[in-house]
């Protein structure tokens, strides 16, 4: 349900922002202080992610459909 894509969510966040920290490590980036950075504006930064939460929830539901139909196919 809602609790488990939000569960999913944050932790593809936590993964995608590990792997950016390796990958800029040695470039020059100051990568540490850009995610850490809060927005002056702060209604579209909650308006970015609502629309990353429910980009995120759309390929998911999509991935469900997906495996449903080729169940369904299988049998």
């Amino acid at each position: 349900g809602a609790k488990f894509i939000h569960v999913i969510y944050h932790f593809a966040r936590y993964v995608m922002i590990e792997d950016m920290k390796k990958l800029s490590v040695g470039t020059g980036i100051p990568f540490a202080e850009a995610v850490m950075w809060t927005p002056e504006d702060m209604d579209i930064a909650k308006a970015r992610h609502r629309v990353a939460y429910n980009k995120l929830l759309q390929i998911l539901q999509r991935e469900d459909f997906v495996i449903e139909e080729y169940e369904k196919k299988a049998q």
